[in-house]
């Protein structure tokens, strides 16, 4: 099955520090490959407590798309994790310079695990197992070095839309068969990088996914009922439009071209 397994849908940092909802990341599992996208705190803990477990040894490799803490607190355990505690070299890191130069997130002595580390640019193309993927647009996020993702299989594609603002042409880089949003807030808000149901809303109806799923969620998110604002999305833009919850797995043959 191909899939992708949210380990946790918390954004913004009350969320995430007070657990109300998880923040352990996205797992995944497309064409035998598996991937593990930004290992925010509690990581290991949900991978090994999933039922069915997600044994982080079968892990190809590791995407963080920036380094704040809700993306990358458990990279370094979940690398020991994927490599036996380095006695079984393998896998891949993927991640911008900025969470591997100065004050890194990505410890160096873990570097060392795996098979490679390689920098993620604007623009990028990258392979990784069976599957591909790229980073089309620097986001606009807190001057920290952030990038959504493309990431292509044999008969499947999806888009994440990481932490940003909105700007122009934003839609434009993301238009994969499904599309993961990342949405903090529900008002618009100029003084928070992050995305609103507004902005999420334009792009959704730019785009016409096959499916969109809303995650990342902050406290205005979690008071306006996600499940609730995805519903009336759906049938304000006449697209499938869910929002995610922690554990929830998408099928994403479902979704796979014809």
């Amino acid at each position: 099955m191909n899939k992708i397994k949210f380990l946790g849908t918390a954004g913004a940092r009350f969320v995430v520090t007070r657990q109300l909802r998880k923040s352990g990341g996205l797992w995944l599992t497309l064409d035998d490959t598996n991937v593990l996208i930004d290992p925010g705190p509690g990581s290991l803990v949900r991978c090994l407590s999933s039922r069915p477990t997600l044994n982080p040894r079968d892990l190809n490799g590791i995407i963080l798309t920036h380094r704040h803490l809700d993306h990358s607190n458990d990279v370094n355990i979940m690398i020991e994790a994927m490599t036996n505690g380095g006695f079984n070299k393998k896998g891949v890191v993927f991640a911008p310079s900025q969470a591997l130069d100065d004050d890194p997130v990505v410890l160096k002595y873990v570097r060392d695990y795996v098979e490679k580390v390689v920098v993620l640019k604007e623009k990028g193309t990258y392979k990784i197992g069976n599957i591909s993927f790229s980073t089309p647009v620097k986001h606009v996020h807190n001057n920290v070095e952030t990038y959504g993702l493309n990431v292509y299989g044999k008969n499947i594609s999806f888009s994440l839309i990481s932490d940003t603002s909105y700007f122009n042409g934003l839609e434009s880089h993301y238009k994969e068969d499904v599309l993961i949003i990342n949405v903090v807030m529900f008002n618009d808000r100029d003084d928070i990088q992050h995305l609103s149901i507004n902005d999420a809303e334009r792009v959704i109806s730019s785009n016409k996914p096959r499916l969109c799923v809303l995650t990342h969620f902050g406290m205005t998110m979690i008071k306006a009922k996600p499940w609730v604002v995805a519903e009336n999305l759906s049938k304000k833009l006449g697209v499938e439009v869910i929002a995610a919850s922690d554990g929830m797995e998408i099928d994403l043959d479902h979704y796979k071209q014809v």
